[in-house]
């Protein structure tokens, strides 16, 4: 018989619940991973050191070869970065540097635009259309071997030694490369699109405007980076001949008067030019097409 007055045992106290571990943040989980993962991005934290990394490598190399009472190299050969800043300097001030960009800048746009208006057109043709291919190709295929620099004396010959020869030269240099760039993206459109405008009753000229050539323009456009970078390139070649204005131009007057400092100065700027359209290249292309995944 229970008794009634004895209080009742206490019940075991509950254990306590397990701790509900909360999904790391996605930010959190990079942070975490290795930098040397495959193909994978790094954190973004880790961007900027990397990317000032060989930069400042080379510059303290740079400055430890050049720099004290009796540096390693003569400064005929290899000035200094003080040097080369104050012959930009100079350029800037005295030799109105501005002027050579604009001069060069404005032969590049000039053969880019006339380039882009005729590889465009004509690669989209060649892409479509199987025949047009077989035609030209026989042609423009070995045109990407040749070396550029080989058609100056004939460009001399037919357009003489103005600003036409130069313009040419340039138009030629990116003409080559964008070309068979066009062929390959239109070709790269998945068939399946194609197909199903054709089920639905699409001609020829609407599927070229509205599925290949959509679909195609975010890689055309993409790689007029580097077509933009093979016009720069190719601007020292341009203004070597009978050149009064450009930055080729100035480059070669100032090596032939052994200004070593100003060669490096022409250099320099003619990379972070580059470097500056490529960003602004790029830019377009993310703006016009941002519809498009992005890498990051």
């Amino acid at each position: 018989m229970v008794d009634l007055l004895t209080p009742a045992a206490k019940a075991p106290p509950p254990e306590p619940a397990p701790k509900v571990k909360l999904p790391k943040s996605e930010a959190e989980r990079r942070s975490r991973e290795s930098i040397w993962g495959l193909r994978k991005p790094i954190p973004s934290s880790y961007r900027l050191p990397f990317a000032l990394a060989m930069p400042v490598l080379l510059l303290a190399a740079w400055c430890a070869v050049t720099l004290g009472p009796n540096p390693l190299l003569n400064e005929l050969f290899l000035p200094s970065p003080i040097r080369v800043v104050q012959a930009t300097l100079q350029m800037i001030f005295q030799h109105k540097l501005l002027d050579e960009v604009v001069a060069s800048g404005l032969r590049i746009l000039i053969s880019f635009a006339a380039a882009a208006a005729i590889a465009v057109p004509l690669g989209i043709l060649m892409g479509t259309f199987e025949p047009i291919n077989r035609l030209l190709e026989p042609v423009m295929a070995p045109l990407r071997y040749l070396p550029i620099s080989a058609f100056i004396p004939l460009l001399i010959l037919w357009l003489g030694i103005g600003e036409s020869q130069k313009v040419a030269f340039l138009f030629l240099g990116v003409f080559v490369y964008l070309l068979p760039v066009v062929v390959n993206a239109i070709r790269a459109v998945p068939e399946e699109l194609v197909q199903t405008a054709l089920t639905l009753g699409a001609s020829r000229w609407q599927i070229i405007r509205t599925v290949l050539l959509p679909a195609a323009l975010p890689d055309i456009f993409d790689s007029f980076r580097v077509m933009n970078a093979i016009s720069w390139t190719y601007v020292i070649l341009a203004e070597y001949v009978n050149a009064r204005r450009g930055l080729g131009y100035m480059i070669q007057l100032a090596g032939a008067h052994l200004h070593t400092a100003q060669v490096f100065s022409g250099i320099l700027i003619i990379g972070f030019i580059g470097l500056g359209t490529d960003a602004l290249i790029r830019a377009i292309n993310g703006w016009v097409f941002r519809w498009q995944e992005q890498p990051e």
